[in-house]
């Protein structure tokens, strides 16, 4: 049965007027292999004409990028030629690979209007085999991701992966499973683990039992690698971002927004952006 080894508090690390915990890497965690990054930006409510996200256009490599939006909108657009808006309850899925440039603003309405926003997004590591596959991107809205209902009080968000009977629309190429949980306050939900696998375990709003252990929101859990099964009691209406991950235990180096196996392949990466490799940005 999975253990808990440490409760992690994500850090303050506001960007400007945005309202930014850093859940990983902070000081106690560098990362939970193959996760590797997670910002949860918010929950804050913006005034009308505001300037919206910062995010402009800036490029990847190696890894997939999964953002959450719990409230507010997300306009992306790459180019590869996706573009879209994602509203409350929408989720995007990136894979950035060999290379690709993204941004990720408001939509103009946002920026007119203002209103409430938090969003999530997770960096997931990519394999050596797969660090250099061709980039592509999902956009799905709430209406599109399936809900499973677990029990009384719990809903599942299936992303990917499978949950229950329902496998979730997002593919992953390399075998993740992840999913927004909802609870009522008093539900409860027992998670079955898979062996050797790390667990990504991280509470959005709210608070939760785990295991006899109560950890409140803005906390990621770290867990030991057995299977088993995990309890979990919401003491009130709760959110968390649940996912897990078989680990490649090899090396990685990080510089910026390009992850990779060694410093020769972070040069590379350089040298290739800046020879306009990853192509132009229109």
């Amino acid at each position: 049965m999975p253990k808990i080894i440490n409760i992690h508090a994500a850090e303050n690390t506001p960007m400007g007027e945005l309202v930014t915990y850093r859940a990983m890497p902070t000081r106690s965690i560098d990362m939970l292999d193959p996760f590797l990054f997670l910002n949860h930006h918010g929950p804050q409510v913006y005034a009308s004409n505001n300037s919206g996200l910062p995010f402009g256009p800036h490029p990847h490599r190696g890894i997939e990028t999964v953002t959450f939006i719990i409230d507010g909108d997300i306009c992306h657009k790459d180019n590869g030629g996706h573009e879209s808006v994602m509203t409350a309850g929408g989720v995007q899925w990136m894979t950035a690979g060999s290379g690709l440039m993204h941004e990720e603003i408001s939509s103009k309405e946002f920026k007119k209007n203002g209103g409430p926003l938090e969003i999530l997004q997770l960096w997931l590591n990519l394999p050596s085999r797969l660090r250099m596959t061709k980039p592509n991107y999902v956009g799905l809205e709430k209406d599109a991701i399936p809900i499973l209902s677990v029990s009384n009080g719990v809903n599942i968000q299936c992303i990917s992966g499978t949950w229950g009977n329902i496998e979730g629309p997002f593919p992953s190429i390399t075998g993740i499973s992840s999913a927004m949980v909802h609870f009522k306050s008093g539900a409860s939900f027992t998670l079955n683990a898979p062996g050797a696998h790390t667990i990504f375990f991280y509470i959005i709003r709210g608070s939760l039992t785990v295991e006899n252990t109560m950890v409140k929101a803005l906390n990621l859990v770290e867990f030991t690698d057995e299977g088993g099964e995990i309890n979990i009691i919401s003491n009130e209406e709760s959110i968390l971002l649940l996912g897990y991950g078989k680990p490649y235990h090899e090396p990685i180096l990080t510089h910026g927004p390009f992850v990779m196996n060694t410093k020769e392949e972070i040069m590379e990466a350089y040298n290739d952006y800046n020879a306009g490799k990853f192509g132009a940005w229109n």
